[in-house]
């Protein structure tokens, strides 16, 4: 299993990031936001655990949506400890 980690920076929005997390990883506002706080506060957030495939899709579309819209998002792939 792999965790998919959303990592902070300056520019882009909180409202971009729970838009992210809702619509590419399904979490709902109040679970989207949590996430979002984390990442803005602590530099990195986990947004879930999943199998290499799954995640490595994931990672790829958040990056695509990031790019399109502007945004320096930076998604990663880790391996699960």
């Amino acid at each position: 299993m792999y965790r998919v980690v959303l990592h902070n920076d300056d520019f882009t929005t909180m409202e971009f990031v729970v838009q992210v997390l809702q619509n590419v990883f399904q979490k709902s506002a109040a679970e989207a936001s949590a996430i979002m706080l984390a990442v803005h506060q602590k530099g990195r957030g986990i947004v879930g655990l999943f199998p290499y495939d799954i995640g490595a899709t994931k990672v790829a579309q958040t990056r695509k949506i990031a790019k399109a819209n502007g945004f320096p998002l930076k998604c990663t792939l880790e391996p699960a400890d």
